[in-house]
């Protein structure tokens, strides 16, 4: 049993990017970092100031607020789903990720939206402590739901708030790895979103989104409780070329885990996190994360993406080209993206995303 629970465990910990080896040990609920939305994922995992369509609700939910400005040009609502075979290296068909959305837009209130977070880790085998043979086997797996709001407080300020609930079921077990009680976990968590269209340039969208703040998911007893990611997300984004037929927009985010590393920091509550975790060493700007992305677009039928993640050496040292692009036919388009890893057996190479997304 306790060679099952730890093999579950390291692949729990070891499937999420961009945050994945400064998360491990750190937090669980890792999949609330994995980035939806095939569009951002082509242009290196960018989108905090570029939140212009439904994935705004995981990217930045202040995005919302401008997304029936015009209602001759911008449909009232819209929905999205996307499905991922998570780390095809690995060969895992039952390992999966799942994310759907949908916004509209009411009268008088503003936008609102929703959406679902599902990764599968596929079937566990249950083995005895000392006997190798097969005793029995269950499922793995995570979700949230989530509740989206954004409305403008300025013609050109956007403000957004999600309201989640998590999910967590690592094993339905009881006694795992010698521990009383079983794998599962729920908590609630808050995101916070900015979006800011600056008056001295049109051109120019800057945002900012914190994500997963909230208690910390409880397994077996308080004492042993793991705090989620909560993560901070800044980013810009600038219309290089805005034209009747062609547009190129420049896309930039950078992620900082707010977990501290210290041990003993993580016992204190989650509300203290985004203080503390910065005087954990002198080397925070190495725990940044970097997406950069460009998405040309030809008229509104044709899209094609492109770009570059990094990691620092010191805390991963991942680094990899994304390429997409995308098709808009009346109310419906189809996106996907690509991920070239600069080491050919890295997991996460030739990852693909398909996502589509409709108009109403």
């Amino acid at each position: 049993m306790r060679r099952m629970f730890v093999a579950l465990v390291a692949v729990v910990l070891s499937m999420v990017f961009p945050q994945a080896i400064l998360a491990q040990g750190e937090a669980t609920g890792l999949f609330l970092i994995i980035n939806p939305g095939a569009r951002q994922g082509g242009m290196g995992e960018a989108g905090v100031a570029l939140a212009n369509d439904v994935n705004a609700i995981y990217w930045n939910p202040a995005g919302l607020a401008f997304q029936y400005d015009d209602p001759q040009h911008q449909s009232r609502g819209e929905a999205t789903i996307m499905h991922v075979d998570w780390l095809p290296q690995f060969n895992l068909s039952d390992l999966y990720y799942d994310f759907a959305a949908a916004r509209y837009y009411l009268e008088g209130i503003g936008n609102v939206g929703f959406s679902i977070q599902f990764m599968n880790y596929g079937s566990i085998t249950v083995t005895g402590e000392k006997d190798p043979t097969p005793i029995g086997e269950f499922t793995s797996n995570e979700m949230a739901f989530t509740g989206s709001y954004g409305v403008k407080v300025k013609d050109n300020l956007g403000v957004g708030v999600n309201l989640k609930f998590v999910y967590s079921r690592l094993s339905p077990l009881e006694g795992v790895a010698a521990e009383k009680g079983k794998g599962i976990g729920s908590t609630f968590a808050l995101d916070l979103g900015v979006l800011y269209h600056p008056g001295f340039s049109k051109r120019l969208s800057l945002g900012l989104n914190v994500s997963n703040i909230g208690p910390k998911i409880t397994y077996i007893d308080k004492e042993q409780a793991d705090p989620i990611p909560t993560n901070l997300r800044l980013g810009m984004a600038y219309k290089l070329l805005d034209s009747e037929f062609n547009k190129l927009t420049f896309v930039y985010d950078v992620n900082r885990l707010l977990v501290p590393r210290d041990e003993e920091k993580r016992v204190e509550s989650f509300m203290t996190y985004f203080f503390s975790t910065w005087g954990d060493g002198s080397d925070q700007f190495k725990r940044l994360t970097h997406s950069l992305g460009l998405e040309y677009w030809y008229t509104n039928l044709i899209a094609l993406r492109s770009g570059f993640f990094y990691e620092d050496p010191d805390y991963g040292g991942r680094k990899f080209w994304t390429f997409g692009g995308g098709v808009y036919i009346s109310f419906f388009g189809v996106d996907f993206s690509y991920i070239l890893a600069s080491v050919d057996d890295h997991p996460l190479a030739d990852t693909m995303r398909f996502s589509l997304l409709a108009k109403f």
